[in-house]
Formats: structure tokens, C-alpha cells, sequence
């Protein structure tokens, strides 16, 4: 029976994986792994087989049970079977269902630790998710929720935070954010939405909470993106209302200043 590792890919950028994964890497006879990852870090597998079994929202995704099957499968052929997910295994990566699966079939399982897209959000905004005086507590939060649990779960958990992230949500920004507000959360309240974190495709924008649906739709779709709530972003945000407000220079002022 081989051995089963669950690798953080990190949040895009292939210089962001560690060492460890990409030694294991190096050596898997298969890989399995999440959409999104660079094909970069793919090619560091160069002598495994590469099976995709992503899921992405509002597109066909591969069945959480058919991924842990397959888990099993491969390690009763396979000496290094890799289990590659983007971010950190541990959040948000269903990481669980698959220890479980694993763990009830016999099969012994390495966990190696990621840079989760939270982290890489917070260095692409420059701005710490916690800050001495404003912000002592991060909670980590996805909207989408399984059928036992109720609506306003995870926005609650939010609200009690000095700073949250929020996972997977950008795209119903108009019922996130009326749930966040019903949570306590003021119209008010500092967002940045985060598209891309840590590749040059990244994107970035300040907002309220009030505005969040319409800046929202300005993000162009494709990335992973990202939600962070919280008074850290209440300079950024004022800097950003004020550039935005300082009026264009008419060409005619310039040709006449020329």
C-alpha cells in the first residue's frame, strides 16, 4: 500500500510552494489535483500522471466521493500518490472527507501546508490582517454552506470579527453583503475584494459594504477572488475614495499649459 499526500499548492504563483511539496512532487507516480494550479507546478511532477478533478462554482465538478475512491485506488498501485489542492489542504479544501476516507481504508496520509489565499490577499493589498489597536482577531468564512447548517452561520462569525475573509463569495455579493448587514455589520464597513493574489494578473479594489455589489461586478470573471472585511482597510479605503474623486485634467488645460 503507497502513501497518500495532500500538498498545498499555495494561492497561484508556483514560486510560492514550498519545498517539501515540491519534492514530493518531484517523486508522486500520480497526481491529483485541484482547478487553478499553475501549470508550472504540474511540471515539477514530471514523471507522475496527471489527473484533473477540480470543481469550480457554477461549472461541472468531480464528485467529492468519486475523488476519495480514486485516493484509495491509486494507493493500493502506487508508491507516492499526491493530492494537490490549491491554498492550504486545511481550508476550505475538503481535506477532512478525504483524511477520513483514507484513514478507514488503512492508508497512511502526509499533510504538507500551503500558503492559503488569505495570506496571499492580505500581501497583495499591503495591509495586515491584524493590527495593534484595530484589529486582534482574523476569521476565515466561505458563504457556501451545506445543507444542515443555517444562512447567517458563517455571516455571524464575521460580524464578531475584527477582520474577516471571506472565501468563495464574490459572486453574490448583493446577498452576502444584505446577510452581513442583518448580521450587525454597517453599510459602512471597509471591504477589498482581491482577485488573482500573488500572479501579475492580480487585481485589487476598496469598497463599503453598501457598494460591494456594484464594484463587485467591475471584477472581471476567471480569478479566484476574495473578500476581506475589516477597519485595517479604513486608510486604504479613504485613499482610495480620494483619488477617485479627484477629477480628470482636460486635454485643453494641457495643450494650453504646453
Amino acid at each position: 500500500m503507497g502513501k497518500v499526500y495532500l500538498v498545498g499548492a499555495g494561492p497561484g504563483a508556483p514560486d510560492l510552494l514550498t519545498l517539501r511539496a515540491a519534492r514530493i512532487l518531484e517523486r508522486a507516480n500520480v497526481v491529483f489535483h485541484d482547478a487553478l494550479i499553475h501549470p508550472d507546478v504540474l511540471a515539477i511532477a514530471s514523471r507522475a500522471r496527471i489527473v484533473a478533478v477540480g470543481k469550480r462554482c457554477g461549472q461541472i465538478s468531480t464528485d467529492q466521493r468519486f475523488i476519495n475512491r480514486c485516493l484509495v485506488e491509486a494507493a493500493a498501485r502506487y508508491e507516492a500518490v499526491v493530492r494537490l489542492k490549491g491554498g492550504d489542504p486545511m481550508v476550505f479544501g475538503r481535506a477532512q472527507e478525504e483524511l477520513d476516507a483514507l484513514a478507514a481504508n488503512g492508508i497512511d496520509c502526509e499533510v504538507v501546508p500551503g500558503v492559503t489565499a488569505a495570506l496571499a490577499a492580505a500581501a497583495e493589498l499591503k495591509i495586515s490582517l491584524t493590527r495593534r489597536g484595530a484589529s486582534r482577531s482574523v476569521v476565515l468564512a466561505t458563504p457556501r454552506i451545506g445543507t444542515d447548517q443555517p444562512v447567517g452561520e458563517w455571516a455571524n462569525a464575521a460580524a464578531a470579527a475584527d477582520t474577516a475573509v471571506l472565501y468563495m463569495g464574490v459572486g453574490e455579493a448583493r446577498l452576502l453583503a444584505d446577510v452581513l448587514k442583518q448580521a450587525g455589520v454597517p453599510g459602512t464597513h471597509p471591504v477589498a475584494i482581491v482577485q488573482s493574489a500573488s500572479l501579475p494578473t492580480a487585481r485589487k479594489l476598496y469598497t463599503k459594504l453598501d457598494d460591494l455589489p456594484r464594484r463587485a461586478a467591475e471584477m472581471p470573471p476567471g480569478g479566484p477572488t476574495l473578500l476581506v472585511l475589516g477597519e485595517v482597510l479604513r486608510q486604504a479605503l479613504s485613499a482610495d475614495q480620494s483619488r477617485r474623486q479627484i477629477p480628470a485634467e482636460l486635454p485643453a488645460t494641457r495643450a494650453s499649459r504646453a
